[in-house]
């Protein structure tokens, strides 16, 4: 039987959704088949993955790690970027969607990294999303990746969105309030990995169109698996 997204808030059960064990043991699992999960977009520095995470909004990740060596060469640091013009940037990053806004909120952003906080990326979530082109998504990949503080969220992307409605830890569709369902039941220690894991079992295993539940680690403890009768 084919997967249908309809019937999720009709199969998922109240106990299901609270079952925290249940709920480590799923991510454990994760861990184990993606043992080298971590963010894929290529930075050496907070400074660095800022810019990397700002441009990888609507455009993937592989494409970023395309032009972001030659903008960091020309751009080495924040101060550098703070001073450049917003049509040098676009060049650079032209085949980028929505290059041209991209450019202008680096170099608005850079320039208040500079002005405000002394050329240090924030550490804080406050302080993060009132830089240009930077949300919750952004901030929480930073913080968690670049600073290693775990306790500032979870990331929502796409493959987040939709795995985890699979699963039944959300029947929302709006990003934060995904967030808010999955704190609730993910301990703090897993946020930071928790999204990198499931970005590559999306990738590799629970696809949009047609996921593999066939080959899935997971299979047994989803509610949404197309293998069983629903």
């Amino acid at each position: 039987m084919g997967f249908n997204p309809k019937r999720i808030k009709e199969i998922i059960s109240i106990e299901y959704y609270m079952d925290q064990e249940k709920v480590i043991d799923i991510i454990e699992t994760l861990k184990r088949t993606y043992p080298d999960s971590k963010v894929s977009l290529d930075f050496r520095n907070p400074y660095e993955l800022l810019v990397a995470t700002i441009l990888s909004a609507q455009t993937t990740d592989k494409a970023v790690n395309k032009v972001t060596p030659e903008l960091f060469q020309k751009y080495p640091n924040i101060e550098s970027l703070a001073k450049a013009s917003p049509e040098d940037v676009a060049e650079i990053i032209r085949t980028l969607g929505f290059y041209r806004s991209k450019a202008k909120n680096l170099v608005k952003m850079a320039q208040r990294v500079v002005e405000k906080y002394n050329g240090q990326i924030p550490r804080t979530m406050e302080d993060l999303t009132s830089l240009a082109g930077v949300g919750r998504k952004t901030a929480n990949v930073v913080l968690g990746n670049a600073f290693g503080i775990p306790d500032s969220g979870i990331t929502v992307d796409t493959h987040v969105k939709r795995i985890t409605k699979r699963l039944g830890w959300t029947t929302n569709d709006k990003p934060e309030k995904i967030e808010q369902d999955l704190m609730k039941i993910i301990p703090v220690k897993y946020w930071v990995q928790f999204t990198p894991l499931i970005i590559d079992h999306g990738r590799a295993i629970c696809k949009a169109r047609k996921p593999l539940c066939e080959k899935c680690p997971i299979e047994k403890d989803c509610p949404s698996s197309t293998l069983r009768q629903i």
